[in-house]
């Protein structure tokens, strides 16, 4: 999950350093409704030699490497780092690696995976489009490129954007369908595949998993407060006993190239 802004870069490696366990401990990114419609997706087989970009702790290259020949992972945070190769370990996989490196500048030879994704890393960059140009030229002709991110509704995206930058200061912009939809587009990519679901989860908890900033807890529960059956957040804010749970909108989409 990288930028090249300096100022972002460091906000990205601080708060990914003290989210990298409770992030691969979160059941909220194990979703089995979620890997099972990114395997599909993806197009994934036994003979695929799979490249996850942006891997954080990784659970998709964990995830799916027994569904292919080789799977990679890599991140540019050393504390992610850490927990994916420990997970692996820890499955006894085999087939499964990890490496340090930059999403904009990726550090392999052109055409050397089948199938590049990436889960939920477009909205930490500023300049998504790098990466999917990189996640291309890495990908082999008649390979399958996939990118699964949250996705809130164009009219709702401003205020998702700034309900998401207080939770995640790492935050830069969540890009609605219709924009996601317009960088494979200007890659010369046709989408051939699109899936939605949404990850539902209690503020607190989300709170609990996330390093705001000082006082951006408060005003993220008020806002939260005011949003219950409002939505102008675009994530159905409702309340549940005495909790105010919400849900992130995913949108997958895959191209071959």
């Amino acid at each position: 999950m990288v930028t090249s802004d300096a100022a972002h870069d460091a906000r990205i490696q601080e708060q990914f350093s003290r989210q990298a366990q409770p992030f691969a401990a979160a059941p909220i990114h194990s979703s089995a409704e979620g890997f099972e419609l990114l395997r599909r997706s993806a197009e994934l087989g036994a003979s695929d030699e799979l490249l996850d970009v942006a891997c954080g702790p990784g659970l998709v290259a964990c995830e799916f490497a027994p569904h292919v020949r080789t799977a990679r992972g890599l991140d540019v945070v050393p504390a992610m780092l850490e927990q994916a190769r420990a997970r692996a370990t820890r499955l006894g996989l085999t087939n499964v690696s990890f490496d340090s490196g930059d999403s904009t500048q990726l550090p392999y030879a052109d055409a050397a995976f089948s199938r590049v994704l990436t889960r939920y890393s477009f909205h930490h960059l500023l300049e998504p489009a790098l990466t999917l140009r990189e996640m291309t030229r890495v990908c082999r002709p008649g390979g399958t490129i996939t990118v699964c991110d949250v996705a809130p509704a164009r009219e709702k995206r401003d205020a998702y954007n700034r309900m998401e930058k207080l939770r995640d200061p790492s935050h830069a912009a969540a890009l609605c369908p219709e924009q996601l939809e317009e960088l494979f587009s200007d890659q010369g990519l046709r989408v051939h595949h699109r899936a939605r679901y949404r990850l539902e989860v209690a503020l607190e908890d989300s709170l609990a998993a996330s390093f705001p900033e000082p006082g951006a807890a408060e005003k993220l529960r008020d806002m939260f407060e005011k949003d219950v059956e409002r939505d102008e957040l675009g994530v159905g804010a409702h309340r549940r006993g005495q909790l105010i749970w919400f849900t992130f909108p995913i949108l997958i989409l895959s191209a071959r190239v």
